[in-house]
C-alpha cells in the first residue's frame, strides 16, 4: 500500500535522517547535573511506525494471465487484486498510437481481466501527470470513487514509448463502488488522528483533513486524509493518517519524519562541497555568479526554465535583494527547537546583490561555545544563510534537468504555465535551533505535497557524551548533507504521484540511499570534492570521519548485499539497510562508467548543465538519468528493493532501448538482487536473496563439510554478517535451501556457521558455467551450548554468549564494566586443548527481551578483554590463570561513534592450554576505553562529552559470542 505525501528526513548519523534532538547537561555527579539523553541519530528509537490496518488480500482473478498482460510478462500482485507490477524484456503491447495517455488507457482496457477495470472505469481515471522519459513517457492515472479521489493507492503508472507499453506498476483497486457517506466530521477525524499520533492540536503547525476514498481488500472506505505536523520543541512529530469516516478507525498511519557587486549580476560566496577538511579557518569559498564576469569562479545561468537569477521574484520579475527567490527561501531559525517552524530573518542585503559575508569558522574556533551567538558575526550566521541558499538553488537547477520539473511536482514559488501548483519553494532554516542547547548533530527535510512549501533544517554539530562525537562545525556548509536532505524532497515527490511517497521499511531504506547517491552524483558531475578518503563518503565534514562519514561504509567499499537486510544493531533500520541499496546502485553506476567512460571535467559539466543530450554523456550521467526516470515509473511508494530494481531495468528499456540490461543485471546479481530475489512485501526483514544473473553465465558452489565438521549441518552466508542475515545454502536436510548456491561469477566473501562449530570466514571464487565444491573445514567449538557447554557469571543472558549466533548477546548492566565476566564450562570431565578463541561484540535489538529491555547503545559494546583458563576445582576464582590479554583496541571504532562493522566476530590466538573452564573477562567498553570518546572536547558549559563519566553507558558492557577452538 502506498505512502502519504509528507516526508521528512532528519540527518544525523546517516545523513539522513531521523535524529531526535538530545538533552545536554553537565556531567552526571555534578550538582544539579544529568547526563545527556540518548541521541537517536539513526532513528533507532524514533516515533510511531507506519501502519496499514487494512486486512486481507484480494486474490488475482482466475481469468487473469501473464500471457494476456503481455508476451512472457512477469506479474507481481498487490493486496487489492491488481498487478503491483507488470514487466517483460519485450514490449507488453504495441501499436497503441502516438498519444501516450491514450495508449496507456487502451492497454488497461485491453487487459480488463488483469486490472479489473471495465472500459468505462478506465475512461474515468484522472490524469495526474505525464512526464517524459527519453523518447517515451510515464503516464500516471488515478481512480476516483464517486466524487472522492483515492487518498491512498488507486494509482497506475504506465511507461509508454511510441505506442508501446514497456512497464506498468499499480495500486489500483478492482472494487470501484462509491463508498458509504461519512458519519463523522473533519474535526472529529483531526482529533482521532491527533490522539493516535500524540500530537497537540492546539500547537500543531499544520492540520488538514480532506475527504478521500481509501480502497481496501474489503471494499472502498470513505475516509479523511489527515495531515498533522506537530509544533513545540522536542522530538519532531508528523503523520498522514487516513481515518475511516464511518467508524473512526485508523486505516493507515504514515510517519512523515525521515530522520539530513553588479546589481544586474548577483553573486554568492559559497563552499562548493564543504570547508577544508582539516578544519582550518582558511576561506576557500568560490564566487558563483548569475552571468560570466571577472572574479566569478562559476556561472549559474539562473533558473533552467526561465533564465532568471536565483534572487528574482518571478511574479514581479524584480530582484528581492535577499535570500528569498523562486526556488529557495533561506532564513535563520536559531531560537526554535521546533523542526517544523520557519525562521523569519532573511539576509536582507544592499542593492548590490552581493551575497558575500565574512566567514571566520567561528563555531569551530570557539569549540562549540554558545556565547558566540551574541558576539560580532553571530557565528558566521549570514555566511551560513548565503551558503545554504546557494546550495538549494544548485540542487533545484541540477535536478530540474534530470526531470524534477513542475509536472513532477518540484518546489517553486511561481511555476508559470508549466504545470504544478507552485507556492512551495524550499524553506531553508540555517543554524536551526542553535540557541536551543539540546538541538545538535542533525539535519532534516519535511516535504509536503505539491503546493505545500517544504522545510529543511541545517543544524550545528558538536560532541555529545555516549552518543555522537563530531567536530564543532556548521551543517550549512556540508553539501553532502544538504544535497541528501534536498533529495528526500525530490524522491518523495516523484515516487507514487503527488499525494504519496516512500512507505515501509525497504522503501524507507531506499529513500535514504537515494539521498546519499544523488548528493554524491551532483558533487561528482561538477567536480566538487567532498571531505573523505574517496568522493563517496556522506557527511565526512560534519562527522570528522573521512573513512566512512555518517554511514557504516563508504558506498564504494561496501560488502553489503540483499541477504543483509536488518543486519545492523537494531534490526531493520532505514539508514543501515539503505547502505545495501547504495552499495548495489554504486556498482550499477560503476558498470555504466566502465561501458561509457567518465568523461573529462568539461564533458561532465556540459551534461550536468543540460547542454549535452544524455545519450552522448558519460556513464554516470546515464545512470543518474535512469535513477530519476525509475521514480516516475513506480505508482506505489510501498516498494521493495526488487520492485525498484525492476523500475530501473524498465527505465533503461524505455530510454536506452534496453542496451544496458546485461551490466545492470550483473551488478544487481552481485548484490543478491538477481533473478530469484523476492520479498514478502516492503517490510520483509528476511527477503530471499538471489545471486543469479539472468543475462549472463552463472556458476555454482556445493558445500562440502570436512574434517571435524564432516556430516555437520552448516549454513553459508554471503558477506560479513551472520546475525539477522539470510543464508544462501546449507547442509541441513530439514530445510528447503539445499547445499548448492548458483551465483554470477566473481570472488565472494562468505561465513560458514554450524551448531557446535562456530563461525568461519572464507573467500572463494565462482567460475562461469562451473560447479565447484566449497570445502568447509570447521573445527569443533568447545564453548558451544550445542556441544554441552554452559555459561554462568555477571549480568544477564550469559547463555547467549555461547549460542553461536551474533543475533543475541550477554549484558552486564550495572557497575563498572572492568572485571565483569562469564565463565564457560566446556563440558566433560577431561580438559581440552584450547589455542584460539573467537569473540564478537555485536549488539542486537532489545525489544522483547525482559532480561535486557533497554535500548542497546553502541558505546556499551566490548572493546578489550582477557581470557582466563582453569582445569581443576574451577569453582574457586583463584584457580583461573590468564592465557590472553587482548589489545586495548581489540574492537577498534572511530568517529563519530562505534558501528556494527567494528563489532562483528574476530579470531584471537591464545596461549596453548588445557582447560575444563574458560572465562571471558571485560577490561573496557567503547565508552570507557576509547580515547576518542573520553575527556571534555568542547567549550560548551552546558554539555559534558566524557563518556566514562557523563554517559549511563559507562556502566554497561555487552558481547555477542565467545567461542573456543583447539586450533
Amino acid at each position: 500500500m502506498s505512502k502519504s505525501w509528507l516526508r521528512s528526513s532528519l540527518v544525523a548519523a546517516a545523513v539522513v535522517a531521523v535524529v531526535i534532538p538530545l538533552t545536554t547537561g553537565v556531567a552526571q555527579g555534578e550538582p544539579g547535573g544529568q547526563s545527556p539523553a540518548l541521541h537517536d541519530f539513526q532513528a533507532e528509537l524514533h516515533g510511531k511506525p507506519d501502519v496499514d490496518n487494512r486486512q486481507g488480500r484480494v486474490p488475482p482473478p482466475a481469468s487473469a494471465s501473464a500471457r494476456r498482460a503481455g508476451p512472457a510478462a512477469d506479474i507481481r500482485w498487490n493486496a487489492l487484486g491488481t498487478p503491483a507490477s507488470v514487466s517483460s524484456a519485450e514490449p507488453l503491447a504495441d501499436g497503441l498510437g502516438s498519444d501516450p495517455e491514450q495508449a496507456a488507457r487502451a492497454y488497461l482496457k485491453a487487459n480488463e481481466a488483469v486490472f479489473g477495470l471495465p472500459a468505462a472505469a478506465v475512461d474515468t481515471l484522472e490524469k495526474v501527470a505525464i512526464n517524459p522519459i527519453g523518447a517515451g513517457h510515464a503516464v500516471l492515472l488515478r481512480q476516483r470513487f464517486g466524487d472522492l479521489p483515492a487518498g491512498v493507492d488507486g494509482l497506475v503508472a504506465v511507461g509508454v514509448v511510441d505506442g508501446k507499453v514497456m512497464y506498468v506498476t499499480s495500486s489500483l483497486s478492482r472494487a470501484t463502488q462509491t463508498p458509504p457517506a461519512a458519519t463523522i466530521t473533519a474535526e472529529q477525524a483531526l482529533d482521532i488522528a491527533a490522539r493516535d499520533g500524540a500530537i497537540d492540536l492546539a500547537t500543531a503547525v499544520t492540520k488538514q483533513a480532506t475527504p478521500v476514498a481509501v480502497p481496501a481488500p474489503d471494499g472502498v472506505h470513505s475516509a479523511y486524509q489527515v495531515v498533522l505536523i506537530g509544533g513545540g520543541e522536542g522530538e519532531p512529530a508528523a503523520y498522514t493518517t487516513h481515518v475511516d469516516a464511518v467508524s473512526g478507525a485508523i486505516l493507515t498511519r504514515e510517519n512523515l519524519v525521515d530522520h539530513h557587486f553588479d546589481p544586474d549580476n548577483p553573486r554568492w560566496e559559497a563552499f562548493p562541497a564543504n570547508p577544508r577538511d582539516d578544519y582550518s579557518s582558511r576561506d576557500t569559498r568560490q564566487t558563483w555568479c548569475f552571468t560570466k564576469a571577472p572574479g566569478c569562479d562559476y556561472v549559474s545561468g539562473g533558473d533552467p526554465a526561465t533564465g532568471k537569477a536565483w534572487d528574482v521574484n518571478h511574479a514581479t520579475d524584480t530582484p528581492t535583494n535577499t535570500s528569498i527567490g523562486n526556488s529557495a527561501r533561506t532564513v535563520e531559525n536559531r531560537a526554535s527547537g521546533d523542526a517544523f517552524s520557519v525562521g523569519t530573518r532573511s539576509n536582507v542585503l544592499t542593492p548590490s546583490r552581493n551575497y558575500a559575508y565574512p566567514w571566520r569558522n567561528t563555531w569551530y574556533e570557539a569549540k562549540c561555545d554558545p556565547a558566540v551567538f551574541d558576539q560580532e558575526g553571530e557565528a558566521d550566521l549570514e555566511a551560513a544563510m548565503a551558503n545554504l541558499n546557494a546550495m538549494h538553488n544548485r540542487m533545484h537547477d541540477w535536478s530540474y534537468r534530470l526531470g524534477f520539473t513542475e509536472t513532477a511536482w518540484n518546489m517553486q514559488s511561481d511555476n508559470g504555465d508549466r504545470g504544478g501548483l507552485g507556492n512551495d519553494p524550499e524553506q531553508g532554516n540555517a543554524q536551526a535551533g542553535a540557541r536551543v542547547l539540546s538541538v545538535r548533530d542533525n539535519a532534516n527535510q519535511i516535504t509536503g505535497p505539491d503546493g505545500v512549501a517544504p522545510i529543511t533544517n541545517m543544524y550545528l554539530w558538536q560532541p555529545i557524551a555516549g552518543s555522537f562525537y563530531s567536530p564543532c562545525v556548521d551543517g550549512d556548509y556540508d553539501m553532502s548533507v544538504i544535497g541528501h536532505e534536498y533529495t528526500h524532497a525530490i524522491s518523495g515527490r516523484m515516487v507514487a504521484g503527488p499525494n504519496a511517497g516512500w512507505s515501509g521499511a525497504q522503501a524507507g531504506a531506499m529513500n535514504e540511499s537515494t539521498s546519499d547517491l544523488v548528493a554524491m552524483e551532483y558533487l561528482s558531475e561538477y567536480g566538487f570534492r567532498p571531505a573523505g578518503d574517496t568522493p563517496y563518503v556522506t557527511g565526512g565534514y560534519v562527522t570528522g570521519d573521512k573513512s566512512r562519514g555518517i554511514r557504516n561504509y563508504d558506498m564504494s567499499k561496501s560488502p553489503l548485499n540483499y541477504s543483509d537486510i536488518a543486519y545492523d544493531i537494531v534490526g531493520a533500520q532505514v539508514h543501515a539497510d539503505g547502505e545495501i541499496w547504495s552499495a548495489t546502485q554504486f556498482d550499477v553506476r560503476a558498470a555504466f562508467v566502465k561501458r561509457y567512460g567518465d568523461g573529462n571535467a568539461k564533458q561532465q559539466k556540459a551534461c550536468a548543465d543540460g547542454q549535452t543530450p544524455v545519450e552522448r554523456c558519460p556513464g554516470n550521467r546515464r545512470w543518474a538519468q535512469l535513477s530519476f526516470d525509475a521514480l516516475l515509473l513506480m505508482a506505489s511508494g510501498a516498494v521493495s528493493y526488487v520492485d525498484h530494481r525492476d523500475a530501473l531495468l524498465a527505465a533503461d528499456r524505455m530510454r536506452f532501448d534496453g542496451k544496458n540490461q546485461d551490466i545492470m543485471w550483473r551488478a544487481f546479481a552481485e548484490h543478491g538482487l538477481g533473478a530469484g530475489a523476492a520479498s514478502n512485501g516492503g517490510n520483509d526483514p528476511d527477503p530471499t536473496p538471489s545471486f543469479v544473473d539472468p543475462a549472463g553465465k552463472n556458476g555454482s558452489l556445493q558445500l562440502k563439510p570436512l574434517g571435524e565438521a564432516k556430516g555437520a549441518a552448516l549454513r553459508l552466508y554471503v558477506g560479513d554478517y551472520e546475525g539477522r542475515a539470510v543464508p544462501v545454502a546449507d547442509t541441513d536436510p530439514a530445510t528447503p535451501l539445499g547445499d548448492t548456491v548458483e551465483m554470477t561469477p566473481g570472488v565472494y566473501d562468505f561465513i560458514a556457521v554450524g551448531n557446535g562449530f562456530g563461525h568461519k570466514r572464507l573467500d572463494f571464487v565462482v567460475l562461469p558455467g562451473v560447479k565447484l565444491p566449497l570445502p568447509l573445514a570447521l573445527s569443533r567449538n568447545h564453548a558451544s551450548a550445542a556441544n554441552g557447554a554452559t555459561a554462568t557469571g555477571d549480568g544477564v543472558n550469559q547463555a547467549k554468549l555461547i549460542d553461536e549466533t551474533e543475533a543475541t548477546n550477554w549484558a552486564s548492566l550495572t557497575g563498572a564494566p572492568a572485571g565483569k565476566s562469564v565463565v564457560v564450562d566446556l563440558a566433560g570431565d577431561s580438559p581440552v586443548k584450547v589455542g584460539r578463541v573467537q569473540v564478537s561484540a555485536m549488539l542486537r535489538p532489545s525489544i522483547g527481551d525482559p532480561a535486557d529491555p533497554g535500548g542497546q547503545n553502541r558505546f556499551s559494546s566490548l572493546r578489550s578483554f582477557e581470557v582466563l583458563a582453569c582445569s581443576q576445582d574451577c569453582t574457586v576464582p583463584e584457580n583461573f590463570r590468564k592465557i590472553y590479554t587482548s589489545p586495548a583496541d581489540a574492537f577498534k571504532s572511530g568517529l563519530p561513534r562505534p558501528r556494527g562493522a567494528d563489532m562483528i566476530f574476530k579470531s584471537f590466538d591464545v596461549r596453548d592450554t588445557s582447560a575444563t573452564h574458560l572465562m571471558l573477562r571485560a577490561l573496557t567498553t567503547q565508552c570507557t576505553g576509547n580515547p576518542l570518546y573520553l575527556g571534555e572536547q568542547d567549550n560548551d558549559p552546558n554539555s559534558a562529552t566524557d563518556c566514562a563519566t557523563a554517559s549511563p553507558q559507562r556502566n554497561q558492557v555487552r558481547a555477542a559470542e565467545f567461542q573456543a577452538f583447539s586450533h
